[in-house]
C-alpha cells in the first residue's frame, strides 16, 4: 500500500525497523528546556517591541517595529504548537501506533513545522526589504507604507506560509513520521515520486529565496548608509537606521546559520532522490539546528536595542580608545528632514525663505 497516499498509515512503515535512537529522557529534558526558554525569550520580546511601537507609531520605525512584532508573535507561537507537541511525543514513548490511529497529530506537526518555519524567514526577507525602501526612498515609504499597508503584508505572508504548509493534505499526501519517530515532515525515505521530490525542494527553494533577499537588501541598505554618513559634512547619521540594519543583520546571520543545514540536507535529498540517503542523525541534527533560529531571534531585539549599543560602544570605546562616531550627534531621520522639505516646497508660502532652524529643534 502507498503510504504517502493512506492517511491512516502513513509513516507507520518507519517505526518496525529504525536505527535513529534518542534517549528519551533526555530528550524529553532538552525539549522542555528550549520551549520554556523560547517562550520566555519571545515574551520578552515582544513585550520590549510593543513598548516601542507605542513610542514611535506615527514615525518611519512603526512599521518595521510591526514586522519585527509580527516575527517574534510567531516564533512564539511555534514554540508553543509544535514544541508542546514534540514533548508530548517524547513523554508518550514514541508510540505513534497508539495515538495517532489517524494521522490527525503527524498531520498538525508536520503543517506546523513548515508554516513555523518558513513564515519567519518569509518575514525577515520583508522587513530587510521594507528598510531598503525606508532608506532608499524615505518619501515613497513615508507615504506608502502604512501601518495598514503593512498589516496586510503581514497577513499576506501567513497566508502564503499556510498554503506551502497545507499544499500537501490538499494533494491528499500526508505527512509523514520521521525515522527517529520524534517529529512529522515530508516524506525524506525512499523519495521515488516526483510530487515528494516537488515539497522538498519548494521548501528549501523558498527557504534560500528569502535568505537571499534579505542578503539583497541588506546589503544595499548597509551601503547607502554607509555612503551618506560618509558623505555628509554634518555628520547626519541615523541612530535607529543604524540600530535597525544592525538587527536585520544578526536576523540574516542566525537564520544562514540555523537554517542552511536543514535547508541544504532537505535539497539534497529531493534532487539526489534514493540514491543519497542522508542519515536519520544529520536529518535530525539539522532539525535543532533550525529550531534554535526560534529562541535566537528574540534575543536580537532584547540585545541589539539602542540603549545596549550605546553601552557597548562605550565600554568599545574606553577598551580601545578610538572615537568612531560622536553618539551626541545622532540627529533626525533622513525621512522626518524629507518631508519637512517637502512640506515646505509645497506650501503657498514655499517660494519664500524660511528659517529651518525651529524645524530641526521640534524633534529634539
Amino acid at each position: 500500500m502507498n503510504s504517502s497516499k493512506s492517511p491512516g498509515l502513513a509513516g507507520f512503515g518507519v517505526l518496525k525497523n529504525t536505527t535513529c535512537h534518542t534517549e528519551k529522557k533526555i530528550s524529553v529534558f532538552f525539549s522542555i528546556i528550549f520551549m520554556t526558554v523560547g517562550i520566555l525569550s519571545n515574551s520578552l520580546a515582544i513585550a520590549i517591541l510593543m513598548k516601542a511601537y507605542q513610542r514611535f507609531r506615527q514615525k518611519s520605525k512603526a512599521s518595521f517595529l510591526l514586522l519585527a512584532s509580527g516575527l517574534v508573535v510567531t516564533d512564539l507561537f511555534g514554540h508553543l504548537i509544535a514544541g508542546a507537541i514534540a514533548v508530548f511525543v517524547y513523554a508518550s514513548d514514541k508510540d505513534w501506533i497508539r495515538f495517532n490511529q489517524s494521522n490527525i497529530l503527524c498531520s498538525v506537526f508536520g503543517i506546523s513545522l513548515v508554516f513555523f518555519g518558513l513564515c519567519p524567514l518569509f518575514l525577515g526577507s520583508v522587513m530587510a526589504v521594507e528598510r531598503c525602501i525606508g532608506v532608499t526612498k524615505p518619501i515613497f515609504h513615508s507615504t506608502k507604507m502604512t501601518s495598514r499597508h503593512v498589516k496586510m503584508m503581514l497577513t499576506m505572508v501567513c497566508l502564503f506560509a499556510v498554503f506551502i504548509a497545507l499544499l500537501p493534505i490538499l494533494r491528499f499526501r500526508a505527512y509523514q513520521i520521521q525515522a527517529s519517530r520524534t517529529w512529522c515532515f515530508y516524506k525524506t525515505e525512499h523519495v521515488e515520486d516526483w510530487e515528494d521530490r516537488f515539497y522538498l525542494l519548494l521548501f528549501s527553494c523558498l527557504g534560500f529565496l528569502a535568505l537571499a533577499i534579505s542578503f539583497l537588501c541588506n546589503a544595499v541598505t548597509g551601503i547607502t548608509l554607509l555612503r551618506v554618513k560618509f558623505k555628509s559634512q554634518q555628520r547626519q547619521g541615523r541612530s535607529h537606521h543604524f540600530e535597525m540594519i544592525i538587527q536585520l543583520l544578526a536576523i540574516m546571520c542566525v537564520s544562514c546559520i540555523c537554517w542552511s543545514p536543514f535547508l541544504v540536507t532537505m535539497a539534497r535529498i529531493g534532487i539526489n532522490k534514493s540514491h543519497s540517503k542522508e542519515p536519520c542523525e544529520t536529518i535530525l541534527f539539522a532539525l535543532r539546528m533550525a529550531t534554535w533560529n526560534q529562541i535566537l531571534d528574540p534575543w536580537v531585539y532584547i540585545l541589539l536595542r539602542k540603549a545596549v549599543l550605546k553601552n557597548l560602544y562605550k565600554i568599545a570605546r574606553s577598551c580601545c580608545g578610538v572615537h568612531v562616531i560622536n553618539l551626541h550627534m545622532w540627529e533626525l531621520s533622513s525621512i522626518k528632514n524629507s518631508l519637512k522639505v517637502a512640506a515646505i516646497s509645497e506650501s503657498p508660502g514655499g517660494s519664500k525663505p524660511v528659517n529651518l532652524q525651529p524645524l530641526s529643534s521640534m524633534g529634539q
